[in-house]
């Protein structure tokens, strides 16, 4: 996935760049920051970018697809086993409580413990360099005000 926005701020290897905000940024899990003057995202700096100029950012469509399927994949699963395994298991230990009941309080149980896991595991991810976005290209230079 490739995205076109101008770099905000350098800070060593990591440039901030912010891009065209568009109806799938409420969905996506990339990490942006939404601000009044569209998404700004943090990338790796590889083409040496410096401030004000546009920039092509490249974001790995895998990672983009494996972290939407954790992010609702995952849950969702949880949500279904953990109402079965409450309605199957927890019935046979617990014979005083309607088997409805125990199915939902295993299924969001589940669901409870499936949102901790993935925040954890989206934490560690996010700290991998081969996940975060990278700026492939400059595509102009930068805007400066003439003094004289």
């Amino acid at each position: 996935m490739e995205e076109v926005g101008i770099v905000k701020k350098v800070e060593g290897v990591t440039a901030t760049i912010v891009i065209e905000k568009k109806s799938v940024c409420d969905q996506c899990r990339q990490g942006c920051r939404i601000g009044e003057g569209g998404a700004e995202i943090d990338a790796l700096n590889m083409a040496g970018a410096e401030v004000g100029q546009a920039v092509k950012v490249q974001m790995k469509a895998y990672s983009y697809l494996k972290g939407s399927l954790l992010v609702y994949g995952l849950p969702a699963l949880a949500l279904i086993l953990g109402a079965v395994a409450g309605r199957e298991f927890l019935s046979q230990y617990i014979i005083s409580v309607d088997k409805d009941l125990l199915s939902a309080i295993g299924g969001f149980s589940a669901l409870i413990a499936s949102f901790i896991m993935v925040k954890i595991f989206t934490a560690r991810v996010e700290k991998k360099i081969e996940t975060r976005p990278v700026i492939t290209e400059i595509l102009s230079e930068p805007l400066r005000s003439d003094s004289g």
